[in-house]
């Protein structure tokens, strides 16, 4: 007869069974584990998941339980609420949890914590989701890193405590069995507009793909990946962005299996730098779990008093990918066709919307939450701060990005453009990349009528260049 008393292991940005230090604690305990997911709308307010992400969220849901022979318990509503009602009714005594670091999932987590201890409920979290937790990357004063290699090579590095080393998928599991909660299509995660076709023929949700993924990159991408990750038009990088952001995978089954048992000085030039960039997604979660206000409010506050430009108009074509710069449409066509853009392309495009158009950062920001199947609340805030200048060890915002230049540089045949631009798919390399320079002879011949087969480019680079510049020098000393 099955022990009436479960152990409750509470899935959230975790959706694996390998490396899940709650997991792996809760089966320590040898009783049965009910397995369960909140979609907890209510907390998150204004930071519930978008649109692509939701779609994710499906897939990757229904492949976990799948993997769990159909144990999941799904359940939607406050999780302050749910948990303890769920907790009286299977009579559990315990809850294992690994912790998030968006400031809303903080929050709503310490209450449920100190809720439970009060009620005699063992409540345990683990961290499941970052190679260095904050605060344990601060300086030695314990305050925050705000420059992105001293925090890493120093405050994470350096400290002599290596990120753990992952752990195996739990045998034998017993899974408690319960006729509770709602079916997976209850929780209406499928975007209500058919967009996630490309979506569908593009990602494999979910811990086998994420496996997949991980071993394609590393077989092939990483040899290139230095000079190779800016480049849109091969496949150099590694896409594990979403997998990792639904903790499909975590960072250290990544970091392990590129470091191995090497020290972190042996790493070639390709595997250092890929390195890194886990060390940025850590460099964000750190400054989202210091700075609260990160996704809505200048970290350099001078930015502030920055005279934006309010044009609708200007912001419809820049998300329909209609500019008439081709690597900045590209980009913006990439990103509704498949909930992805390369992130060479994030910083073109970033710096379009921010420096060309005028327009304030928090319109990508939200554009980006919507539309991104990786949206992360640290990594999109702090990117997008870096784009404007305004956040910590931002680009200088006088670096604005030449659309024509970059896409020459990444993208010299015009391949990523052709892609996803397919208008333009006849034109020259020489003016795939800036076709209102081609002679009437070359857009005829390309089948090319500006302003009808593709739009006139929606302002001037050097005029709008020269319009951030003043705009920027027009910032108050700040406090």
């Amino acid at each position: 007869m099955q022990d009436p008393s479960p152990v409750i292991v509470w899935f959230r940005q975790d959706l694996r069974i390998a490396d899940n230090p709650a997991l792996d604690a809760a089966a320590r305990e040898g009783r049965p584990i009910l397995p369960i997911y909140i979609l907890d709308d209510e907390n998150a307010g204004e930071w519930k998941m978008g649109g692509a992400s939701r779609w994710w969220l499906h897939q990757s849901l229904a492949e976990l339980d799948r993997t769990i022979d159909g144990s999941l318990m799904l359940l939607r509503g406050d999780a302050k609420t749910i948990l303890p009602e769920l907790i009286r009714s299977v009579k559990a005594d315990s809850v294992f949890w690994n912790r998030c670091y968006e400031p809303w999932r903080v929050a709503r987590d310490s209450e449920i914590k100190k809720s439970l201890q009060r009620n005699s409920i063992s409540a345990r979290s683990f961290n499941g989701s970052v190679l260095f937790e904050p605060p344990n990357t601060n300086k030695p004063d314990g305050t925050p890193y705000r420059v992105f290699t001293p925090f890493y090579r120093r405050g994470c590095l350096q400290k002599g405590i290596p990120p753990r080393k992952p752990l195996p998928a739990p045998r034998n599991v017993s899974w408690f069995d319960s006729d509770a909660g709602v079916a997976l299509d209850d929780l209406e995660l499928m975007p209500a507009v058919n967009w996630y076709a490309g979506m569908a023929e593009e990602w494999e949700p979910g811990e086998a793909g994420a496996k997949a993924r991980l071993a394609e990159f590393l077989s092939a991408g990483i040899r290139h990946y230095d000079e190779g990750r800016n480049r849109p038009d091969k496949r150099y990088v590694s896409r594990l962005s979403p997998h990792l952001h639904f903790g499909e995978l975590s960072p250290n089954q990544v970091w392990y299996s590129v470091l191995g048992d090497r020290a972190v000085d042996e790493l070639t030039p390709d595997e250092d730098t890929f390195l890194s960039e886990l060390g940025w997604r850590e460099f964000s979660n750190n400054l989202l779990y210091n700075e609260a206000n990160l996704p809505a409010r200048n970290l350099q506050r001078k930015f502030d008093t920055f005279p934006w430009i309010d044009d609708e108009g200007h912001l419809r074509r820049w998300q329909r990918g209609e500019t008439g710069y081709p690597i900045v449409d590209a980009g913006m066509r990439e990103l509704w066709q498949t909930g992805y853009m390369h992130n060479r392309v994030r910083m073109i495009v970033g710096s379009f919307l921010v420096k060309n158009l005028l327009l304030h950062w928090l319109h990508g920001a939200r554009w980006f939450w919507d539309t991104l199947v990786d949206a992360d609340l640290a990594n999109n805030s702090a990117g997008w701060q870096w784009i404007a200048g305004c956040g910590a060890d931002a680009a200088p915002y006088f670096r604005i990005f030449n659309p024509v230049t970059q896409g020459k540089k990444f993208d010299p045949q015009g391949e990523y453009v052709r892609r996803f631009v397919p208008e333009l798919g006849a034109m020259p390399d020489k003016f795939i990349h800036n076709p209102w320079e081609a002679s009437a002879e070359v857009l005829n011949s390309a089948g090319i009528a500006l302003g009808e087969d593709y739009p006139e480019p929606v302002v001037d680079l050097k005029a709008s260049r020269e319009r951030a510049l003043a705009a920027f020098k027009s910032l108050s000393s700040g406090n």
